[in-house]
């Protein structure tokens, strides 16, 4: 299974900032047990999507946010 490119730049900016606040704020203590653990999820979710451009949610409801290339 090939996984295309299905989320754009502004995307995976906003997926980054989103999972270093969520890390951030659990590892600070911010957030406590057993939301950390939920907050440290997420945000490695966000970090494997932000990173790699492919979000398997997109793919399956068919959503794209990248430019479409000519």
């Amino acid at each position: 299974m090939k996984l295309q490119r299905n989320t754009g730049n502004p995307d995976r900016a906003i997926r980054l900032v989103i999972a270093g606040l969520l890390a951030v704020a659990a590892i600070t203590g911010v957030v406590t047990a057993p939301r950390s653990y939920l907050a440290l999820g997420v945000a490695g979710i966000m970090l494997v999507t932000g990173v790699t451009g492919f979000c398997p949610i997109y793919a399956i409801l068919r959503v794209s946010t990248c430019p479409r290339r000519a």
